[in-house]
């Protein structure tokens, strides 16, 4: 049974570079983004337009060429997190966060009992058909899988040290649009408001013990956060990459 290299990573304090990916329905596209040196990609079942059978076909290849797939579900719901997780997701993204009670709910649908609620699906092909038993199956996925909390608004920064608090999850992604939104700077995401408030959630990150994270539009932007302090980051996602540099080529073809 495989180890979580990211997660693995991230509790030894190493950077762990991802993207986004909920647009194009192939499973070509993991082994392009792994190639690229991506290590994570957010399946994105929030925003994105895969259905189940994508996001499992999505999954498997994903682990074949050691990209791991933490699916963003679309709600708090347990069967989209249950048949997410059964499908091979590496780790759950819960959007949206506002509510530490709501949390501590949703993350215990991770997590096997007696510690959680997780029911029981695992098929031969979890365990890459090696023989094991439930207990070796059940512990494993306990301790090998991401639960990433996004902070998304300013109700949720204003419960930082309650939402951090909540225990079995160790990884935040802060979601800059919608909190951009939030605070009142739609898309500046430069804003002085805004890079505060990031900086204000990533120190509450650090005093918790909660890995600090971010998804990020443009590599300046990564690139920004990275040198603040954030090891899991997030950039881009395989649209806009695909037109970023469709774009590129086209003006370079054109230019006098």
């Amino acid at each position: 049974m495989r180890e979580n290299p990211v997660r693995k990573a991230l509790k030894e304090g190493k950077l762990q570079l991802g993207c986004g990916f909920g647009n194009f329905r192939s499973a070509e596209i993991p082994k392009l983004l792994a190639a690229a040196g991506f290590q994570w990609a957010f399946v994105d079942t929030e925003h994105g337009n895969f259905d189940i059978e994508t996001v499992n076909d999505i999954c498997r290849v994903a682990h074949l060429v050691n990209l791991c797939p933490i699916v963003r579900v679309a709600d708090f719901q347990y069967s989209l997190v249950a048949r997410a997780l059964d499908c091979g997701a590496g780790g759950i993204i819960f959007p949206r966060v506002e509510d530490p009670r709501q949390l501590e709910t949703a993350i215990s649908w991770t997590i096997y009992p007696p510690e959680g609620v997780r029911g029981y699906g695992l098929a031969p092909n979890n365990a890459d058909y090696e023989t094991r038993t439930f207990t070796e199956l059940m512990d494993h996925y306990n301790a090998n899988l991401m639960r990433v909390v996004q902070i998304e608004n300013v109700r949720a920064v204003a419960a930082i040290d309650e939402i951090l608090s909540v225990k079995g999850f160790d990884t935040v992604m802060i979601g800059p649009a919608d909190l951009s939104v939030s605070l009142g700077v739609p898309g500046e995401l430069d804003h002085p408001k805004m890079v505060g408030t990031i900086e204000k959630i990533r120190d509450a990150c650090l005093r918790h013990g909660i890995v600090p994270g971010i998804h990020t539009r443009a590599s300046g932007m990564a690139r920004f956060w990275k040198e603040r302090g954030f090891i899991f980051v997030g950039c881009s996602n395989d649209l806009a990459m695909l037109l970023e540099r469709a774009s590129e080529n086209v003006r370079t073809i054109l230019k006098d």
